[in-house]
């Protein structure tokens, strides 16, 4: 990720979520001597959150350039010099990755929970009632023999639905993309 170490994902990993997890690390190890470290990781953090969370807009991407960069030419220390690889790496190497999170409004990893929904595939959904008990904001409707359904703005997107949800039916599914009621 840019420190002289190597970090080993796959497509179930969403870089941007990595590089934001990297340098809240980095931020909060910080001494705050440096303005530029002690100020710019924090704008950098607030944007990457911005991002993640379905909030960021596409100028951003070069502000976090700019910042980073900025960071590692002026910061005295070395964790000061190198907070910003993270970001600057996922940029150059998974820009597209970035792209989608603000321009289409996906997590394409099905990782950050602003970017993503929970869908009960009717054809699979055998109205077991587990994941309508297990919901903590009673975001599912439905009963015994009848399909169940998402209410999509009540959704906290914890996952929980599609953890209980018996491996035999596979009847919810993680959809990257904000889902409205009715889709």
């Amino acid at each position: 990720m840019g420190s002289g170490g190597m970090v080993v994902v796959d497509e179930d990993t969403c870089m941007v979520d990595l590089a934001r997890y990297f340098l809240g690390f980095t931020q909060k190890e910080s001494c705050g001597q440096c303005s530029l470290c002690r100020l710019g990781s924090v704008q950098m953090l607030e944007i990457l959150n911005a991002i993640t969370e379905g909030k960021g807009r596409i100028e951003d991407i070069d502000l976090l350039i700019e910042l980073g960069e900025g960071i590692k030419r002026g910061s005295i220390c070395g964790l000061g010099q190198t907070a910003p690889n993270p970001v600057l790496s996922t940029i150059r190497y998974f820009r597209g990755e970035y792209e989608a999170h603000i321009l289409e409004k996906k997590c394409p990893a099905r990782v950050c929970r602003g970017l993503i929904s929970y869908y009960i595939v009717p054809d699979k959904c055998k109205a077991c009632l587990r994941c309508l008990r297990e919901c903590p904001v009673g975001a599912i409707k439905g009963g015994k023999k009848e399909v169940h359904v998402i209410n999509q703005d009540k959704c906290t997107r914890c996952g929980i639905c599609l953890s209980v949800c018996p491996k035999r039916f596979s009847a919810v599914e993680c959809v990257p993309g904000r889902l409205t009621n009715g889709d």
